[in-house]
């Protein structure tokens, strides 16, 4: 496949640096717009040609354009709040930079390259609280935090838009994201707590499921969609299609961390926090796309990273 021109908003973060370096890698040209200093040696090794310091705005996007030969041919839109807990403490913020953003980004392309394809990154938040079973694209959504609301906020922006002014747009819904680099969550809070010793209580009953995908697959999976007509698809899952209790990931976790302390689950659930999140995967399936890493793996892999991160004191015995 011919390369292609990309924008990646939101390029910085732990998938959009993910993202990047896989569509680099076949051979796109990929440009970045969103938070945080890069220099152009930093940006270049992450697969990033040029990189715009700023919030997905009218005179920002602008900006990256006039410095580019020509339109990009696709939009991945990853900026946007990427926390649950976040977003339940600052939900004004939240809003503004998911659904903001979203509307931003839609009314440039609306006006200056409506032949551009986007592809919005969802949640599977948007689910909400009360599933049971396999979750496709045509469930009802029900979001249960601000965090959900705004997600599905942003995907009904992109339909409108795409209704009534034919933007090429679609929802790509991610699931349980998780992998080398990621510092927040489950794994990063576990990995923190396991690092500081004695035993660890975590929130819930261990019981809960979510279909857990390890961030390299996500990033060839959301590189799949470029090569893949989606014309008329206005959402899809990212998901694997199997559910791993939360417990079975502690479990994980402690079998691959020495000495290990205890977990245990204090049976009350977080606001926000669904019980069951599963995909059904059988639209991104229909794509040819075929998950590559287990959950053991990725898990064992995660913990072996977030060694690599601790003082000497601390650090990787031989071996990990």
């Amino acid at each position: 496949m011919k390369g292609l021109f990309v924008w990646i908003t939101g390029a910085r973060g732990f998938i959009g640096r993910h993202l990047a370096r896989a569509l680099a890698d076949k051979g796109h040209r990929v440009c970045g717009l969103g938070h945080g200093l890069w220099s152009e040696p930093e940006a270049r090794d992450a697969g990033i040609v040029q990189w715009l310091n700023g919030d997905v705005r009218t005179a920002n996007l602008q900006s990256l354009a006039r410095q580019q030969p020509g339109p990009p041919d696709a939009v991945f839109h990853l900026a946007g709040g990427s926390s649950v807990a976040a977003a339940i403490a600052a939900p004004l913020e939240d809003f503004d930079r998911t659904v903001g953003s979203t509307a931003e980004l839609l009314d440039w392309l609306r006006q200056e390259s409506p032949a551009t394809r986007l592809i919005a990154v969802s949640s599977a938040a948007v689910y909400g609280s009360v599933q049971q079973g396999l979750l496709s694209e045509e469930t009802a959504c029900r979001p249960c935090s601000p965090y959900g609301f705004h997600k599905l906020m942003a995907e009904q922006l992109c339909g409108s838009y795409a209704e009534s002014y034919g933007v090429r747009a679609s929802a790509a819904r991610l699931f349980s994201v998780y992998g080398r680099g990621l510092k927040k969550q489950l794994l990063w809070d576990l990995c923190t707590r396991l690092s500081a010793g004695g035993n660890v209580e975590l929130s819930g009953t261990g019981e809960e499921l979510r279909d857990w995908t390890d961030v390299r697959d996500v990033a060839r999976a959301l590189a799949l969609l470029l090569e893949s007509s989606l014309d008329g698809v206005s959402r899809i899952n990212i998901g694997t299609g199997i559910g791993t209790s939360v417990r079975r990931i502690a479990e994980l976790v402690c079998d691959a961390w020495p000495n290990a302390a205890a977990v245990t689950f204090n049976g009350r659930s977080r606001p926000g926090d669904p019980f069951s999140l599963v995909a059904d995967a059988q639209r991104l399936s229909r794509l040819r796309f075929d998950w590559s890493i287990s959950v053991e793996q990725g898990v064992v892999d995660y913990v072996r990273w977030f060694r690599r991160q601790l003082p000497p004191a601390f650090g990787p015995r031989r071996g990990d």
